[in-house]
């Protein structure tokens, strides 16, 4: 049991750590205790702390954007736990209803149904049943991420009390006028066979064609040229448009054309949007098909005309060839031109380069279409985020984020929300089929307001997931019931962490529906940090197979080890994360050093360590260095997780516990612990040191930290998490006990590095010279005698004024500099210096043939133009690697001349 200390040293730590031994035990000793609840502290609203998860898609699994969100949260999440705030962490997920429609009808069709088959409320059904069964499975690859937050309080976008939430932020909306149902150009989806947003569009700039193509006119005087990029869509036209200031075609105003293959007159208009310069200069116009030609179509009211129906394809009128009815349009657009060239009507096609929206869903290239839906309308919302912006309620980090928050906010367009859906929530709309009356209501009408009849339908379609998004951090806290304890206590939340990627998808819609429903900005900080993307820079996609799945890596780095490597990967400014290899496995190494430096540690105290504080007046200047260096660590880390400085905070914590802790202190206090005198002092420091650095690093390496923890004599909690977080005491911190060690330490690194650069046995002594004009370094080398001889097998330590000239004892030795100061240890007698030189000489050929080489392939152009840049990235990188070694050889030759 993880709660029972014992004496035994055997059973202090395993002799090696193995992280699957305890993560599952350590999670379920979390859990059965309650210990993600936020009652455990705090007692006032200022106490608290408060995150809302960003709820993935229930979709499918977790990937490393969800692992470094979800860690970056926690960190923060268990850092205010143990600074002892009242601390709520609110999971979720999201019905995500586009892409779990799409899942589930897939799966149908592969048993050759469809949702039709099954009708609407048999088809919720089986949505529900798959969608519960992945909820289970995200909770676990949660889970499996050491993530602590109050499970009990889940909430999923379409469970009662979000649906609840849903349907009063629409009713509320909408009696404020802010909610409204309009016929306009949407952006429709052929293959969700839905309208999606503007935001949920992507752009693609495609190589295509302008048409030119003649259109007759009515009175057989001439013709007019109209240019296209998309022929198909000319059935739907309901006039040509000239520039009333172009001298070509003043003429034309006011006649007829009539429309190739179709034979219906069309008027010929004028208008000043039309760009004179642009292909011939006139323009068809398809209101129902294109969004500048819907505006000039009200403005002349124009009626128009569909061509091309929900599916994307043309539709079975009259008015439409037969040979193109039911065609796909990307496919109709070659049939309708070689129509046009057999009638005559095809003037000519050049090659033509524009911007194609298509589906983020499922990449489908976006049609266009005139639709009634309902919309939000945003500018009065927008207006509002950006005065809290202005008046600090809230703010970006980093703050370059802001300017984009900002230009989305200031050319906002209305929101259109609804979605040709069955999956998601129902628009609380009804319509009477007696006098057309529309009913928005919180509760289900059984009569007409109006008329009184009970014939009334519920409008069909379904929200925008991204509606009940934006109200998540207040509907999860009881929004809209004002006397939810939750929401009295937690909101407005903390902060928002969440990738730059859905700053206009999510942010913004939560900040536009927190002011307007709750009169506050739903949180006062936005965290944003970079995209994860492979080793190379490439954004990560199932497509290129270079997705990681974090799970995986778990298995094979551990949690803590594959948390920590996330956490220092992460750049202040935001950049994009590049998940190299070499990051991660120092992330494993990292937690085997923490495991075998406290096994040691535990084992070294654990037979009479007493509860007495570290007694002040036996510090040896060792000793004062490792609490001055461990309060200057605790005060960094605490300055840097609250400016959301991730990556640095696990640099500091790195540096310090590695080469502070473990590879200086705990190696020179195996001296001490021989010493009667100092024995126990020096117990109570290592065990102070490593209880806070267990501490420290708890919110990044949950698990590693809670096994050590407990085996400590003296802990004064069930579970680390409920501790306090180190804060710096600063009168042990002093800056010139840290510098003047520091630089001791770098000499025994320089002393230690010329012996295994040249090979010198570990058993043999050696001596040293260290030549110095400096007042402070000779002082601090004279004051720490001890210390280096500790470290270093020295025969004789001789520092000296520096000399003009070497003498013989030092023309043929190795040489480091650190500080002003110049290191050095006569090689004569310890390696055979010519056996050595020829050695290296040998070494130096071959890597100066290497290097002669790949200088080669890389002045090659042939080979920089048809290699793999993968390869021309690796010999560059070797490249360099053979340049430095070249370099440090070199170094070590000219110290034997």
């Amino acid at each position: 049991p993880l709660i029972v200390m014992t004496t035994d040293t055997s059973e202090i730590l395993s002799k090696s750590y193995q992280p699957q031994e305890i993560e599952a035990e350590m999670y379920q000793f979390w859990e059965s205790r309650k210990l993600f609840k936020p009652e455990s502290s705090g007692d006032t609203k200022n106490d608290s702390f408060c995150i809302v998860i960003p709820p993935p898609n229930v979709t499918g699994v977790l990937h490393m954007g969800h692992a470094l969100d979800c860690t970056l949260q926690d960190i923060l999440i268990r850092w205010h736990r143990m600074l002892g705030d009242k601390t709520l962490w609110v999971p979720g997920m999201d019905h995500a209803g586009i892409a779990t429609q799409n899942v589930v009808e897939r799966n149908l069709r592969a048993e050759g149904k469809s949702k039709d088959d099954l009708g609407r409320e048999q088809f919720l059904k089986t949505v529900w049943d798959w969608a519960n069964a992945r909820k289970g499975d995200i909770k676990n690859q949660f889970t499996r991420m050491g993530i602590s937050p109050d499970w009990d309080r889940t909430r999923f976008t379409l469970d009662e009390g979000l649906t609840k939430a849903v349907r009063h932020a629409f009713v509320q909306l909408y009696q404020k006028k802010l909610i409204y149902q309009g016929v306009y150009i949407v952006n429709w989806c052929p293959r969700c066979v839905s309208a999606i947003s503007d935001i949920e569009t992507d752009y693609v700039d495609e190589d295509s064609h302008l048409w030119e193509i003649k259109y007759p006119l009515s009175d057989n005087s001439g013709e007019l040229v109209v240019a296209t990029t998309r022929p198909e869509t000319m059935f739907a036209d309901v006039a040509v448009a000239v520039n009333p200031k172009d001298p070509r075609y003043t003429k034309f105003i006011g006649k007829t054309v009539t429309l190739p293959l179709a034979g219906r007159e069309i008027p010929v208009i004028a208008d000043e949007y039309v760009d004179i310069a642009f292909g011939t200069g006139a323009l068809k116009i398809t209101p129902a098909h294109d969004p500048n030609d819907f505006k000039i179509g009200q403005t002349h009211k124009l009626e128009p005309v569909f061509a091309i129906d929900e599916r994307g394809k043309l539709k079975h009128e009259d008015f439409i060839p037969k040979p193109l009815q039911g065609q796909d349009a990307g496919k109709a657009r070659e049939a309708t031109e070689a129509l046009l060239e057999a009638g005559g009507y095809l003037v000519r096609k050049r090659e033509h380069t524009h911007r194609v929206g298509h589906c983020q869903r499922c990449s489908t290239k976006i049609e266009p279409m005139l639709s009634k839906q309902w919309f939000v309308k945003t500018s009065p919302l927008a207006d509002t985020c950006l005065q809290a912006l202005k008046s600090g309620e809230i703010k970006f980090i980093p703050e370059r984020w802001t300017k984009d928050y900002v230009r989305w906010l200031e050319n906002i367009q209305d929101w259109c929300i609804s979605r040709q859906l069955w999956w998601g929530h129902q628009i609380p709309a009804w319509y009477c089929d007696d006098c057309n009356e529309v009913i928005v209501a919180n509760e289900d009408p059984q009569n007409c307001t109006s008329c009184n009849s009970t014939n009334l339908k519920q409008d069909p379609d379904v929200l925008d997931t991204w509606f009940s998004s934006g109200l998540w951090p207040f509907s999860t806290l009881g929004w809209p019931d004002t006397n939810s304890a939750d929401l009295k206590q937690f909101y407005p939340t903390s902060v928002l962490v969440t990738g730059f990627d859905i700053i206009f998808f999510w942010v913004a819609r939560m900040t536009m529906f927190g002011h307007e429903l709750t009169g506050q900005s739903p949180f006062h900080t936005v965290y944003i940090h970079g995209l994860i993307r492979d080793d190379k820079g490439q954004k990560m996609s199932k497509s290129k197979g270079n997705t990681v799945d974090p799970v995986e890596l778990i298995e094979q780095i551990g949690t803590d080890g594959f948390r920590f490597a996330l956490t220092s990967l992460v750049t202040y400014g935001g950049q994009d994360i590049k998940l190299a290899k070499d990051k991660l496995e120092l992330g494993k190494v990292f937690s085997n050093k923490l495991w075998n430096a406290s096994r040691f540690v535990l084992m070294n105290i654990s037979e009479g360590v007493d509860d007495a504080p570290i007694d002040l007046k036996l510090l040896s200047p060792m000793d004062k260095w490792i609490l001055s260096r461990y309060n200057t660590a605790v005060l960094k880390a605490n300055t840097l997780l609250a400016e959301y400085k991730f990556g640095e905070m696990a640099d500091v914590l790195y540096e310090f516990t590695w080469n502070g802790f473990c590879d200086w202190y705990v190696e020179y206090a195996k001296k001490q612990l021989q010493d009667e005198k100092l024995a126990m002092n020096t117990r109570r420091i290592l065990l102070h040191v490593l209880s806070g650095i267990l501490r420290l690093l708890h919110p990044v390496m949950p698990y590693i930290t809670e096994a050590i923890y407990q085996k400590l004599p003296h802990k004064k909690q069930e579970s680390i998490m409920i501790e306090n977080y180190p804060l710096a005491d600063n009168a042990l911190i002093d800056e010139t006990i840290n510098t003047q060690t520091d630089f001791v330490l770098e000499t025994v690194r320089a002393l230690r590095n010329i012996r295994q650069q040249y090979g010198v046995p570990f058993q043999q002594t050696v001596k040293a010279i260290i030549e110095t004009a400096e007042v402070d370094e000779k002082k601090a080398i004279e004051n720490s005698l001890e210390i280096i001889h500790h470290f270093v097998r020295l025969e004789s330590l001789d520092i000296r004024e520096p000399k003009n000239g070497a003498t013989s004892e030092e023309t043929q030795a190795g040489v480091n500099v650190v500080g002003k100061s110049r290191v050095l240890v006569p090689l004569a007698g310890l390696i055979d210096v010519g056996k050595e030189a020829e050695r290296i000489e040998k070494k130096l050929g071959q890597l100066q043939g290497e290097k002669d080489k790949l200088d080669g392939m890389m002045a090659n152009h042939d080979f920089l133009e048809s290699a793999p840049p993968a390869v021309v990235e690796k010999n560059k990188a070797r490249l360099d690697e053979v340049n430095q070694q070249l370099k440090a050889l070199k170094d070590q030759l000219a110290g034997l001349k």
